[in-house]
């Protein structure tokens, strides 16, 4: 990793103003790293949501919740992630940037031991990955080749009880129930055709 990329003029400036370039520089130089450790693989693959950070080739910004079953998310080597997509509300916001725009931002946290990771890194989409396979309602898959790896402070982290895992999320073995907003009367007529099949079929039912 080339240290010394992590800060822009804009930090800078707000460093110099709270007078706390020194921090940083040495966060960067302690905590920031290019490399996945075994501490981040364990945050990594047991969280069952993340936050992607994406922006169009213009710089207009999108934030996404990701959510899937812990282990969707995999460290592949040491540089390198990959997660699923999975069928959404079919308007790839996010990986609609990534094709113009392949920077990330990923942050994990964990509201119940209070801690939190970022990745930022370059994504890349596959339709013939050989993860297919293994991550049973995949459309494709993401890989991310991680820039910067670090912890966060998780002092305004809110803790919170996990009351249970999504039933949408996709396993093998599950099929996920058809979300009510599709079969909405605004909605309807206007869904890819396998989902108007699905809506079809339940109705039979």
């Amino acid at each position: 990793m080339n240290m010394g990329d992590m800060y822009h003029e804009g930090s800078r400036q707000l460093q110099d103003m709270f007078d706390s370039r020194r921090i940083a520089d040495r966060l960067e130089q302690v905590i920031v790293h290019d490399v996945f450790t075994d501490g981040d693989r364990d945050i990594i693959e047991s969280a069952p949501m993340f936050f992607l950070a994406t922006a169009d080739e213009h710089g207009q910004p999108d934030c996404s919740y990701k959510g899937g079953l812990p282990g969707f998310v995999r460290v592949v080597d040491e540089h390198t992630l990959a997660f699923p997509n999975y069928d959404g509300n079919g308007m790839y916001r996010s990986m609609g940037n990534i094709l113009k725009n392949p920077q990330v931002g990923m942050l994990f946290i964990n509201f119940e031991d209070t801690n939190r990771m970022r990745v930022n890194g370059e994504a890349t989409l596959h339709r013939d990955d050989p993860l297919m396979k293994e991550f049973e309602g995949a459309q494709f898959i993401v890989r991310v080749r991680a820039k910067h790896i670090f912890p966060n402070c998780p002092r305004y982290i809110h803790r919170m009880e996990m009351k249970g895992l999504s039933v949408y999320a996709p396993k093998k073995g599950h099929k996920p129930p058809v979300p009510d907003w599709k079969r909405a009367r605004v909605f309807c007529d206007y869904l890819p055709e396998r989902d108007i099949a699905g809506n079809s079929k339940k109705k039979k039912g």
